[in-house]
């Protein structure tokens, strides 16, 4: 599933940048070589950030 339609970012791209250690839609971007454009994905990257977040959370207790 494609994250960023205007960069072709798919959802495996943004997992793999956050589990790399992006902690915000920038460095997401700058993981995967692209500029943000129109940000309609940087909610949808900020949701996956929080999801893993959280789980890290949980995982640790």
């Amino acid at each position: 599933m494609y994250v960023c339609n205007c960069n072709g970012i798919r959802e495996r791209e943004v997992r793999a940048a956050i589990a790399a250690g992006a902690s915000r839609p920038a460095e997401i971007f700058r993981a995967c070589d692209s500029k943000p454009q129109c940000a309609r994905c940087v909610c949808d990257m900020r949701s996956m950030l929080d999801d893993e977040r959280e789980a890290l959370r949980y995982a640790a207790e």
